[in-house]
């Protein structure tokens, strides 16, 4: 069962307005669901001002989701918000069955889809991060005495053992990433030595960046139309013409309201972008909600220092447009005459070499710039 609450604070806005985001967000929370591979039996709706303190949704609706949960013999319920350990609790005493939120979630797409040391380590570290505010779950069943010299109870010393060797664990993975920090550096500043100038592929989950990396550098990086395909950063180089090379790189997909557990895990792996010469954004203008997902991929790149980085706008998938939608492959300027944009199918392979073009253009104006 999937849940969703419209919190007044979360949705600005004319109702319509508000009403077609909430159901955009629900939907991608369905298609959360199914990328971590599991089935959707049903979803159920809420309105509040602000969230409820203990149970989140409040006590009535709390009832109605447990007779829903009984009525379907639901085994997991995922709320599209980030629950307090508190809530989360509370919420599987009342529904009688396990509670995921939203960060839940998308960790577990995580761990079923990490390939590489670094990408199994960070979502390993983002995991326990996660956990280690939910501990007291599982030990309600041992007591638990207050303090005193000898009247400590057997589920707090269990409790504190499990937290201290969650801490230890913590610690050492940051010190593993730490190395692997190191030699991505090392590699770094080798590919920099040759003053290549470097593009990175950003964007929302599932916009096309993997299939357009495979196209440019006839890599055979995993594509599907599903959310968070790939994790592990790919690096190649990319012939444009007979006088440019660059260095082209391929990130995670961003999705709205990332975990910031998430971005933390992964700033190895996304310093990647924040250090680029140039971002290219790859939207998917099929979406309905494209602008929201640019914005959102916006607010990534502030938290993790990219938002001064230039970016070349690759609207993707104009094959699937109709009617006034429907954009012409090409380059789009500015008022200066400067590329901004490109318009392309990567599916169809339209509009990619103007993609290249505008590419050299701006590959020329990095090296301009280093000069």
């Amino acid at each position: 069962m999937l849940v969703g609450v419209m919190l007044s604070a979360d949705y600005a806005g004319a109702n319509e307005t508000r009403e077609r985001a909430f159901q955009a967000a629900q939907a991608e929370a369905a298609d959360l669901v199914r990328a971590s591979g599991g089935d959707l039996v049903c979803s159920e709706t809420a309105k509040r001002d602000k969230a409820h303190s203990a149970l989140f949704v409040g006590t009535g609706k709390a009832e109605e989701l447990a007779e829903a949960v009984q009525q379907h013999e639901i085994e997991l319920v995922v709320f599209n918000h980030e629950l307090t350990p508190t809530q989360e609790r509370n919420l599987e005493k009342a529904l009688q069955c396990r509670v995921l939120d939203r960060v839940g979630l998308i960790l577990a797409i995580f761990a079923q889809r990490a390939q590489s040391q670094e990408g199994k380590l960070q979502v390993e570290l983002a995991q326990l991060s996660h956990l280690s505010g939910r501990l007291v779950r599982g030990y309600g069943h041992l007591q638990s005495q207050k303090g005193g010299i000898g009247l400590k109870g057997p589920g707090e010393t269990r409790l504190e053992t499990d937290r201290r060797l969650i801490s230890q664990k913590i610690s050492a993975l940051k010190k593993q990433l730490q190395n692997v920090h190191k030699q991505r550096a090392t590699r770094r500043k080798a590919r920099m030595a040759g003053n290549m100038p470097t593009f990175a592929l950003v964007g929302y989950t599932n916009a096309g960046k993997s299939s357009l990396f495979n196209r440019l550098t006839k890599a055979d990086v995993l594509a599907k139309d599903q959310l968070f395909a790939t994790l592990d950063t790919t690096a190649r180089r990319l012939y444009l013409s007979a006088e440019v090379s660059v260095i082209l790189t391929d990130t995670v997909g961003f999705v709205r309201d990332l975990p910031h557990k998430l971005v933390s895990a992964f700033s190895a792996t996304l310093e990647e972008t924040a250090l680029a010469d140039v971002l290219l954004h790859v939207v998917d203008t099929g979406h309905p909600a494209f602008e929201r997902q640019m914005d959102d991929v916006d607010k990534v790149l502030e938290e993790i220092g990219a938002h001064e980085v230039p970016q070349l706008i690759v609207y993707n998938k104009i094959d699937l447009l109709s009617g006034e939608a429907a954009r012409a492959a090409g380059v789009l300027r500015d008022a200066a005459g400067r590329a901004v944009a490109v318009n392309v199918s990567v599916a169809q392979g339209l509009g990619l070499e103007d993609l290249r073009a505008a590419m050299i253009e701006r590959a020329e104006e990095v090296r301009g710039a280093r000069s």
